[in-house]
């Protein structure tokens, strides 16, 4: 038997940093939203029991630092189960871009083992082995629109009425999360009001989330990389309606109510970066 699943990447509509956690982590606030850039998790049951990782992108770890492999490793180990996994991971989204590409992976890695050996979890189960993987894991078990809270075990689903256009837009290099949280200065964040977010999606009001898109990450990557403004301002130039970079960068997002200005921006910042895709919401 053979599971295949698609592993949508995310944009963050909003996000602020709340404070320090005693765990370490940061206290986050966020909308999140899926893009229908996907990556396809196909899982096949093996003889012997063993994960095997295997991947079209020599990007892709083959071995157990993939976040889909932790999952199944997880999910294995929670059941007792003794079966073994090929996992295939059909790579389209950008690594290390802020597009929850690896947590993606390793929700779609529990939603297809769920179907394979019919554990017949809820969501809200599967969520929960997904906070051992990673902080993104549980909001992309459940995809859509949410409001997203502590590091990310907290997923309130909102409601998933809007209707827009995306461009993505990857720059040549990779951002490392933990890098870019380790410079977070708590004193110093410029805080996203995500209430105001919540209330415009719920109201269905897209001008209220374009004049509203915040990320208290931001301005620490551009700092690192300024060639994230460029980015921004190229689109912005282009006729966006709103432009925000996601999660800890370095992708910049782009959204439009359109989707012939929003070929248009794609051909304006083709010549500026190669990585870029034109995309709708989930």
């Amino acid at each position: 038997m053979e599971i295949t699943e698609k592993a949508p990447a995310k944009i963050n509509l909003g996000l602020d940093i709340i404070g320090k956690r005693s765990d370490g982590f940061h206290e986050l606030d966020m909308i999140m939203a899926s893009v229908d850039l996907a990556d396809r998790i196909t899982i096949k049951e093996l003889d012997r029991d063993k994960i095997v990782i295997k991947s079209n992108s020599i990007s892709v770890p083959q071995n157990s630092k993939n976040h889909a492999y932790k999952a199944a490793q997880v999910i294995k180990r929670e059941f007792n189960i003794k079966k073994g996994v090929e996992i295939f991971i059909h790579k389209i989204t950008p690594v290390a871009a802020g597009l929850a590409g690896g947590s993606s992976d390793a929700a779609a890695t529990l939603r297809a083992l769920n179907t394979l050996w019919n554990l017949q979890l809820s969501k809200e189960e599967l969520a929960k082995l997904g906070e051992e993987v990673g902080s993104d894991v549980p909001y992309c078990v459940y995809g859509g629109i949410a409001r997203v809270g502590g590091r990310g075990e907290i997923v309130n689903p909102l409601p998933n009425n809007l209707n827009y256009w995306v461009v993505l837009v990857k720059p040549e290099f990779g951002v490392s999360t933990p890098a870019v949280f380790k410079k977070v200065r708590l004193d110093s964040v410029k805080h996203a009001n995500i209430d105001i977010l919540e209330e415009a999606v719920i109201n269905k009001n897209m001008d209220i989330i374009n004049e509203n898109l915040a990320n208290s990450l931001e301005p620490i990557t551009v700092n690192m990389h300024p060639e994230i403004l460029k980015i921004k301002q190229v689109l912005s130039e282009a006729g966006a309606d709103g432009v925000l970079m996601s999660g800890s960068g370095p992708t910049v997002f782009a959204i439009f109510d359109k989707k012939s200005r929003a070929e248009r921006a794609v051909n304006s910042i083709k010549g500026f970066c190669k990585e870029v895709y034109l995309v709708r919401n989930l």
